[in-house]
């Protein structure tokens, strides 16, 4: 067998800072298909779209993890510039994208619009890009309605703010629970295994091994 067929790899991916809250924005594709997906366009659009052009990309769907406005805040934006789709989040969060206007105002943040997703998504369910299939974990606690994207093929998740390298996702904003939140990561991250890698809304990814051992809301040194 051809050893570079063999080894090549699957999916690509580039990690695109946007706003005040440096979040990042993800752009994922398909190596055979170079069909692509933006995650979390939190705005900075015009800087999302200059990335999707040095890719050379074809972005044909954005996914979102959950509705807070550094996450969605150019979702709206970037569909009507793509011509595209947006998945997710969960239902649960319906009441944050109703409110992306307000919201952007608490954080001086303009231009932002309130939308609706063209599919909501739930625990179980799956959404594709190219070749590649991502597995729907519904994991709330950070918001109600936040989900994570997990390919197992490649062992990779995006996990959105349920967690973090080193920290999890902070539960002081309406509809937060820290409690729900390590349940979600105990009963549905966890289990994915210890190989998994991830990329997370902000700041460096990890992997699910790492965070098991030595994130301090998971090892007990921070009580939960």
């Amino acid at each position: 067998m051809d050893e570079k067929t063999e080894t090549k790899a699957k999916a690509g991916a580039i990690i695109v800072p946007v706003t005040l809250f440096e979040q990042n924005c993800t752009i994922i594709w398909c190596e055979a298909t170079k069909k692509a997906v933006v995650i979390d366009p939190g705005g900075d659009v015009p800087r999302i779209l200059e990335a999707i052009k040095q890719t050379g990309v074809t972005v044909e769907k954005i996914w979102i993890t959950h509705g807070h406005i550094d996450h969605v805040g150019g979702a709206a934006e970037l569909r009507d510039a793509l011509g595209v789709k947006i998945e997710g989040p969960h239902i649960a969060d319906k009441h944050l994208l109703d409110n992306v206007v307000s919201s952007g105002e608490r954080f001086g943040m303009t231009g932002v619009r309130n939308f609706g997703p063209d599919r909501w998504l739930d625990e179980g369910e799956q959404v594709t890009i190219g070749n590649l299939t991502f597995d729907i974990y519904h994991c709330p606690g950070h918001s109600p309605g936040s989900i994570v994207f997990f390919n197992n093929e490649l062992r990779f998740a995006h996990v959105g703010d349920v967690l973090f390298n080193g920290s999890v996702g902070r539960t002081d904003l309406p509809g937060g629970s820290h409690r729900e939140l390590i349940n979600s990561i105990t009963t549905k991250l966890l289990p994915l295994g210890d190989d998994v890698g991830f990329i997370c809304g902000h700041g460096a990814g990890s992997t699910i091994g790492h965070e098991r051992m030595t994130n301090p809301f998971l090892t007990g040194e921070i009580g939960n």
